[in-house]
């Protein structure tokens, strides 16, 4: 005899329990700067020479994230249809290397007498120097590769000459990695940074511009080598450095001592001042890209999403310049007629606003501004006016 079914509902089957989704994974900084940059582009070192003046202008966010990203801004800015109007020509570069080569030749035994002469204190020059091998793959590891043969030439106390080494500096949280024309290591620790340049030295003085640029790519490399120095016994990063250039209008080399202490100050507090570059990034739009294969109109629209602190002095130090200047001007904005015009408006942000303000339509009399600038503009119409009363009278 067969059991009749059981009574009641049918057994459930508990329902299976979805998996957790697992958090997606933060993209990291690097592959964050490789989008911006775009996925097929190399990154563009940054040298000391932009790092200066990078430092020089630290309120410019877009400068900041462009050079941490590793964009080529000469590139961009001629996709943007905005070209960079200055650089280096081929000629001048030539004659730069081969004068290079004339002081390191032979050792380095002419670069070693010009800096017994100016830093020896009297002492005979050195009649050698190791000159370490600083070979190695990639940026990273020529950094490593100078690291130790710094301390291997400190721990040995002799002279040392390190041929254009590779050092690492951190800026606005991306690495950064420099390449002075050479550092010359003293028995007594001491280390050097040399600057070898083509501008001539004519009755032992240089070009004051000049000058002052060289001392402040300098300072880049001393606080490069300062980090270096720390963990390095025994060692001391000079605050003078041997500034090497043509004597006269011969190609015989000469060379002068750079305090470099205020600079390198300057620098160092400029340096930390800089928003760190996944900030400015995590700010940005999705999908916002500096690749040059994009459209002008995309890159522009990329650019512009990225806040710039213009001045005319970036003419002569950033290859986006004219771009920003384009853009200041047709905002109408303070800052394309100067910093120093900029700071002395307060408030005022705007050409056409200063002008309403001399001219009595906007503004609050009591503001000292724009009481000045309407103070100006009465004595200017006084002036003008006296000029048409003699024309008149001629």
């Amino acid at each position: 005899m067969s059991e009749s079914p059981a009574s009641g509902p049918p057994p459930q089957i508990p329902a299976t329990r979805a998996p957790a989704r697992l958090p997606k994974p933060a993209t990291t900084l690097r592959q964050r700067l490789a989008e911006l940059r775009g996925p097929s582009v190399a990154p563009h070192p940054l040298d000391a020479r932009a790092l200066a003046a990078l430092a020089a202008n630290p309120g410019c966010r877009r400068r900041a994230l462009l050079d941490g990203a590793g964009v080529d801004k000469a590139v961009l800015a001629t996709a943007l249809g905005s070209p960079a109007a200055f650089g280096q020509s081929q000629f001048a570069f030539i004659r730069g290397n081969a004068f290079e080569a004339k002081v390191k030749a032979d050792g380095g035994t002419e670069l070693l007498r010009l800096l017994a002469e100016r830093l020896g204190g009297g002492a005979d020059a050195p009649t050698g120097a190791s000159v370490p091998d600083l070979t190695a793959a990639g940026p990273e590891g020529r950094a490593a590769r100078t690291a130790l043969a710094l301390r291997e030439a400190t721990a040995a106390g002799g002279w040392a000459l390190l041929d254009h080494p590779m050092l690492a500096l951190e800026v606005a949280g991306s690495p950064a990695y420099l390449e002075p024309d050479a550092v010359v290591v003293h028995p007594d620790g001491t280390w050097t940074v040399v600057e070898i340049k083509s501008f001539p030295m004519i009755d032992g003085s240089a070009d004051a511009a000049k000058v002052g640029a060289a001392a402040r790519q300098s300072a880049v490399y001393v606080l490069a080598l300062e980090r270096i120095a720390a963990v390095t016994e025994g060692a001391e990063v000079g605050h003078k450095v041997l500034l090497v250039c043509p004597k006269d209008f011969s190609n015989l080399p000469t060379a002068s001592v750079v305090d470099v202490r205020k600079q390198r100050a300057v620098t160092r507090r400029q340096l930390t001042r800089l928003t760190r570059v996944e900030d400015i990034a995590a700010s940005l739009p999705e999908g916002t890209t500096f690749d040059p294969g994009c459209s002008p109109e995309e890159l522009g629209t990329a650019v512009d999403a990225v806040p710039a602190a213009y001045a005319p002095e970036c003419l002569a130090a950033c290859e986006l310049a004219f771009h920003c200047r384009a853009k200041a001007r047709s905002e109408g904005a303070v800052e394309s007629l100067g910093r120093s015009v900029r700071g002395e408006l307060g408030g005022l942000t705007t050409v056409e606003g200063v002008l309403a303000a001399a001219a009595g339509k906007e503004g609050d009399p009591s503001d000292p501004t724009v009481a000045a600038l309407r103070r100006a503009a009465a004595l200017r119409a006084e002036a003008l006016d006296g000029v048409s009363g003699v024309r008149a009278c001629l």
